[in-house]
């Protein structure tokens, strides 16, 4: 199997999987238990908080886990909602090309509520989705024309899922502070490639998730710059997750998910390098066998990076689930989008947003790799997808 969804999840690591193991085994305890067994299992979760807290450049006390980026994303929107309503800050502002998790909870707040018995529909919340420009970036400029004195809330993502197209966001920051208006961003695909400090960004919240960095699925965390301003989305335990999240911690994960980060700690730029080179790579392999094909007029790269690890790309009149399934069937994996999202029959919501029409978008595939991957099964992946291309053109 050639493995070519990275963006979608990773597979673990053997320094994660060996941290994780003890707890898996015969250090079972549940980290709320007063007993030497519970204790040392909260040791191991407060250890990962630090491990987390590191790689971002917070303190232990801001990071809060959770069960992934979505519920991490949703928490800041659900868990923000009284204390903006309570100042008066009832307009959120995101962009058009953002996670599902942040498009649905944004959608979520500003549902509209019946307020009477006449039935009348009234709106706490308004929300304003920017636009992106063609290579699916938000611009500043955008942002700033969108501001209103009801702002209360920014969410940009750092690295886009689909594209991995990268945005301002320390300038989105800055622009945030001077204007006294909270920001969170959604760094899911940016933990593991981009530099992140929670104090260079100038965000009051930030996710990330355990699965996208060679760490187990299930695990997530969330950075809170000041947490008087949140509500808790999961209640029930109020030791808990400094009370935001109740519920028994899932320790091995959590411990998977605070070695990954120390990893990357490590070897961040080593990593991103060789991701970003087999990236480069795959794109110039398959440009020379569409070329020996006398195919390379059909390819389009959709959204351009200099330093990054996911490439999507689209072939004139080549459908993109189609392409999918027939490199299934050779055993190379890769996506037409977000993972959240394989399953529904519209195209592509961030490239809409981004200009191109329903059939392009529909004729687009995601590609995304990872350090842990050699040359040879990436050129390997790039011969076969040009073969598979040219068979359904009818060519071969």
């Amino acid at each position: 199997m050639i493995y070519l969804d990275n963006a979608a999840t990773t597979q673990i690591h053997p320094e994660v999987l060996d941290a994780m193991l003890p707890y898996l085994t015969g250090e079972y305890g549940n980290a709320g238990a007063m007993y030497g067994l519970g204790r040392r299992a909260a040791n191991a979760v407060a250890e990962a908080r630090r491990q987390v807290a590191s790689l971002i450049g917070c303190e232990p006390s801001q990071v809060i886990f959770t069960s992934g980026g979505s519920e991490a994303n949703n928490l800041v929107f659900s868990g923000l909602r009284p204390y903006l309503l309570a100042n008066g800050k009832t307009h959120i502002i995101t962009s058009a090309v953002e996670h599902d998790s942040v498009l649905k909870a944004v959608k979520s707040v500003c549902n509209p509520l019946c307020c009477n018995t006449k039935n009348v529909i009234k709106s706490d919340f308004g929300a304003t989705f920017l636009g992106v420009n063609p290579n699916g970036e938000v611009s500043v400029g955008d942002l700033l024309d969108a501001l209103t004195e009801q702002t209360g809330l920014v969410s940009v993502m750092y690295v886009n899922n689909e594209t991995g197209a990268v945005n301002p966001v320390h300038e989105i920051g800055e622009l945030c502070r001077s204007k006294n208006i909270l920001f969170h961003t959604d760094c899911v695909q940016a933990v593991g490639f981009q530099d992140i400090n929670v104090k260079d960004i100038g965000c009051d919240f930030l996710s990330i998730s355990s699965h996208k960095v060679n760490a187990p699925k299930g695990v997530g965390a969330l950075y809170v710059r000041d947490t008087s301003v949140l509500t808790p989305m999961i209640h029930g335990g109020a030791a808990q997750e400094f009370g935001f999240r109740g519920g028994t911690e899932n320790v091995a994960g959590i411990v998977g998910f605070g070695k990954a980060c120390e990893i990357l700690a490590r070897d961040l730029k080593a990593n991103r390098e060789k991701a970003n080179d087999l990236r480069i790579t795959f794109e110039r392999a398959l440009k020379e066998n569409l070329s020996s094909l006398g195919l390379q007029h059909i390819l389009h790269i959709n959204s351009e990076s200099e330093h990054n690890k996911i490439l999507n790309v689209r072939f004139d009149d080549v459908d993109g689930q189609t392409l999918l399934l027939m490199l299934d069937a050779h055993e190379i994996c890769v996506s037409a989008g977000s993972a959240c999202r394989s399953h529904e029959a519209e195209p592509s919501h961030v490239l809409l947003a981004m200009g191109l029409s329903e059939d392009e978008a529909r004729d687009s595939v995601r590609t995304s790799f990872s350090h842990m991957q050699g040359t040879s099964e990436v050129l390997q992946a790039a011969k076969m997808m040009a073969q598979c291309v040219a068979t359904l053109r009818g060519g071969v």
